[in-house]
């Protein structure tokens, strides 16, 4: 092989593998500045971060911002959530394997992704086609096999499938959609930003217990509005 083609693969190899552990160590910064410093104490959620590669469920443009603390925009005016608030949904819904979770806004699938390394299945609705079948792209060629994403209106959550042991919404309606009640297992959860469109929002915690709905409100937030179907 000509020495100079020798030493450009050797240089390539090289910058590969640096920023591979560049990458691994932001997430792990991520996971111990941003989550385990705030709070988040749910090993499955904390290992999930750590594994899944936010940076490639971002725009090209906005990779080296991927591990900061802060959303970011997909198109379509939609965000993918900062790390905390994923990570703190998450470990409301206390996910274990075995489960079937419902989301309701695929966005980016970087949710989708953090579930399915916990849970057996889990179901994700995107209204918006272009984003829900790039995410679909995306999750198949990372190999999360246990996800299967649905084009359509999450406000009628998913009733094929229903019961859910979990559900986590990424978008904020004024009120919690009757439907996405219903579908919830007894015992279940539901995390759900609700609040009107451009202000705060209140993140609320839904479990069903008894055939009964117990409700807690929780942290302010802000999230993209709920889209319904025309």
């Amino acid at each position: 092989m000509n020495p100079i083609v020798l030493i450009g693969l050797i240089i390539g190899l090289t910058a590969h593998r640096c920023a591979a552990q560049d990458e691994h160590s932001l997430r792990n910064d991520m996971v111990d500045q941003q989550l385990v410093a705030r709070g988040i104490n749910h090993r499955a959620t904390l290992d999930a971060m750590r594994k899944v590669q936010r940076h490639l469920f971002v725009p090209t443009g906005y990779q080296a911002q991927a591990y900061a603390d802060s959303p970011l925009p997909i198109g379509h005016g939609q965000t993918i959530s900062q790390p905390y608030i994923v990570a703190y949904m998450t470990q409301l819904l206390d996910p274990k394997p075995g489960q079937r979770v419902l989301e309701v806004g695929t966005g980016s699938g970087y949710q989708a992704a953090v579930l399915a390394e916990i849970v057996s299945e889990v179901y994700t609705i995107e209204i918006v086609e272009q984003l829900g079948l790039q995410a679909e792209r995306l999750l198949d060629s990372l190999g999360y096999d246990n996800v299967t994403v649905v084009i359509g209106d999450g406000y009628k959550g998913l009733e094929t499938q229903a019961p859910f042991d979990a559900i986590v919404v990424t978008a904020a309606p004024d009120e919690v959609p009757p439907p996405l009640i219903e579908q919830l297992k007894e015992g279940g959860k539901m995390v759900i930003p609700v609040g009107p469109p451009a202000a705060v929002q209140t993140l609320v915690l839904m479990e069903k217990r008894k055939g009964k709905v117990v409700e807690t409100k929780l942290i302010p937030v802000r999230f993209v509005p709920f889209t319904r179907s025309q």
